[in-house]
């Protein structure tokens, strides 16, 4: 056993990508440096000519990343903050997610974006600390958020595989995890969740960072609830049937997300438990404010944040 941390995680996925596939390449600023963490080392085991260093414009890399998916390549994109997706949705949800359909199959696009540091970090504001997954899963690209090193290695490696652009969140709370793991990782499916902690109770669906929350609290109200934590893995597509199996025990649902209330992952997630799942109980989330915008200042930054208080507090109301 040896402790992988997440961002080596990342790393070690690229690394592996890279060994093992000659159509695999990494495109992004500062890569060669390795400045986020993820490609730290990758330039000078691999050559300048996979993995690239590309000028400040994400518009120009993501639509050459596109080209070289077109033409047979299997290229990562790495987008150091999350805002820069704004910059490039047109790219990804108009050009690369629709060429297959378009086509009707005659190309596909096998380009995987990995945004390392997604959500909250604390002092970088507004515009450095967004955390947009469900704009994506809304237009239909695949989508996920691993929480723990084995599944940041795991979905990664499943995602450089998809033949589909995939976006991968990294979340900044999450790059500090360690976890004990043995050398051989293999990839995780998209679109599988997991059973964190089992529960007979309420069902608590988290997502990235929050997952870890989630189980902190589960521990604390062991002794008078038994909180099942599922960690969703992928925002889309979402594993409906392991949250029925869940309900169908537990009947009660809580969903933390780590992003903004209106349209989000804990909108849908709700919605579709109520239309389609047994609850015995309204279900309750606990996100962001609608509109929220982190700010600079740190405490207001933490006040806007989805905390254990509140999570906390919707157990208890669902139980009620």
């Amino acid at each position: 056993m040896s402790k992988l941390s997440y961002t080596k995680a990342l790393n070690r996925a690229l690394g592996d990508a890279l060994a093992a596939d000659e159509s695999v390449c990494v495109f992004g600023e500062d890569v060669g440096a390795g400045l986020a963490g993820p490609t730290l080392g990758l330039q000078a085991r691999f050559g300048t000519d996979r993995v690239v260093d590309t000028p400040l414009s994400e518009q120009a890399f993501v639509s050459m990343a596109i080209g070289a998916a077109l033409a047979g390549r299997r290229p990562v994109v790495e987008l150091q903050i999350p805002s820069l997706l704004f910059l490039t949705f047109e790219q990804l949800a108009n050009q690369a997610h629709k060429l297959s359909l378009m086509t009707g199959g005659q190309t596909s696009v096998p380009l995987t974006c990995l945004v390392p540091g997604s959500g909250s970090r604390e002092g970088w504001a507004g515009q450095h600390s967004d955390h947009p997954y469900s704009l994506f899963a809304h237009v239909g690209i695949k989508t996920v958020v691993p929480a723990t090193p084995s599944d940041a290695y795991g979905l990664l490696a499943s995602a450089i595989r998809d033949d589909d652009p995939v976006i991968v969140f990294a979340p900044a709370a999450a790059m500090g995890v360690r976890q004990d793991v043995t050398w051989d990782l293999e990839p995780v499916p998209l679109g599988r969740a997991r059973i964190a902690r089992q529960g007979d109770d309420v069902t608590v669906v988290a997502l990235g960072a929050p997952v870890h929350g989630a189980l902190a609290v589960a521990e604390e109200l062991a002794p008078e609830i038994s909180v099942e934590v599922v960690d969703a893995r992928t925002v889309h597509p979402f594993d409906w049937a392991t949250l029925s199996r869940s309900l169908e025990r537990t009947g009660r649902l809580v969903v933390i997300d780590d992003s903004n209330r209106a349209c989000g992952f804990a909108a849908e997630v709700m919605a579709t438990a109520a239309e389609e799942m047994r609850l015995t109980a309204p279900p309750r989330r606990v996100t962001r404010p609608d509109g929220a915008v982190l700010p600079f200042a740190l405490e207001l930054d933490r006040a806007l944040q989805p905390d254990a208080r509140q999570l906390t507090g919707a157990i208890r109301a669902v139980m009620k």
